[in-house]
């Protein structure tokens, strides 16, 4: 029987990526975006695999809205076996100038959200001995020049990763971060040159990572080849070193 992934910032980057490697390797696939719009222009570019992949546009600070959506796919799939959090804010508002709203919003999407989409999941991972994977970042290891909040959300999602592992081993669910460096996604893309390259010699591998680097990594973590692997926040990053 095919295995049913759960994807949430699944439309582009990253996320759109790990759902099209998931799809190519006899996955069903859901993806959460944050609009329609969005989430059914990602459908259309993934129309190959019609039948195998949905989507959802919940409000993701809303557990009544995660669970319709999670009962959903278990009635359309049958099963969810995988969860990735992988939706998420950036940020490099210096300290000073934070406003409430902007602190809200990192919190909300970059930790509520995830922490509710795996409260809901839970009882469905608990009948297939799912995976739960999480977007981590370099940063959480090093944190950054400003935008402090960014950084520590994703310290807040390592907690979460190494805490659940440790809670939810006993239903045989395991739960794993992923934490990408420096990735081509569009915002990176949109960078003059002149700021990419010293970024590219910050990189030991002399290069920046591709979204499919990361998709590799979630594809790892979710399969039986890493089944003794749970609490670990692996480093997907060119091998920097702060």
């Amino acid at each position: 029987m095919e295995k049913v992934a759960v994807i949430t910032g699944g439309t582009r980057g990253i996320g759109f990526e790990t759902a099209k490697l998931f799809l190519e390797n006899n996955y069903k696939v859901a993806i959460f975006g944050s609009r329609k719009e969005s989430v059914d222009e990602a459908i259309q570019k993934l129309d190959k695999f019609e039948g195998k992949v949905i989507g959802f546009y919940p409000n993701l600070t809303v557990e009544s809205e995660i669970d319709d959506a999670f009962s959903q796919i278990q009635n359309k799939f049958g099963r969810i076996d995988v969860l990735i959090n992988n939706a998420g804010v950036s940020s490099n508002t210096i300290l000073e100038n934070y406003s409430q709203r902007e602190i809200d919003n990192i919190f909300n999407i970059n930790f509520k959200a995830p922490f509710l989409c795996c409260k809901v999941a839970v009882k469905y991972l608990k009948e297939t001995k799912g995976v739960i994977l999480n977007t981590s970042s370099m940063v959480s290891f090093y944190g950054q020049k400003s935008g402090c909040l960014y950084p520590m959300s994703k310290f807040a999602i390592n907690g979460l990763t190494k805490s659940l592992a440790r809670e939810l081993a006993a239903y045989g669910i395991r739960v794993n971060a992923v934490a990408p460096g420096v990735t081509k996604t569009d915002m990176v893309r949109n960078l003059p040159d002149n700021m990419i390259e010293p970024i590219i010699k910050s990189i030991p591998l002399q290069r920046m990572g591709e979204p499919i680097d990361i998709a590799n990594a979630f594809l790892f973590l979710a399969s039986e080849e890493a089944s003794f692997i749970t609490g670990e926040i692996l480093k997907v990053d060119g091998g920097i070193i702060n």
